[in-house]
């Protein structure tokens, strides 16, 4: 029988990106291996489903991240664009 400390190496800490990954990927393949009580593979399934929605929260908050920063710099670089254009060429 698996222990749950295989499915929670994390403790009460939030997982890194790559921890929570990696742990999925490890999740799936001992599913996919079976040999798994039908208690075991629910258990497994239920955590494995955890982990994709903790690793998809994750993704949607850093590509939120990602289009504030372009956002911003897109801002920045659009407005130093305006002032080339406002001084003219030789100014």
């Amino acid at each position: 029988m698996i222990s749950d400390d295989s499915t929670r190496p994390f403790g009460d800490g939030e997982p890194t990106f790559e921890q929570a990954l990696g742990n999925l990927d490890e999740t799936v393949k001992t599913l996919e291996s079976g040999g798994l009580t039908l208690a075991d593979a629910t258990r497994l399934f239920e955590e494995g489903m955890k982990l994709a929605r903790v690793c998809s929260e994750m993704l949607a908050t850093a590509e939120l991240r990602i289009s504030r920063i372009r956002t911003a710099y897109g801002e920045q670089m659009r407005m130093l664009g305006e002032d080339d254009v406002d001084q003219g060429p030789g100014a």
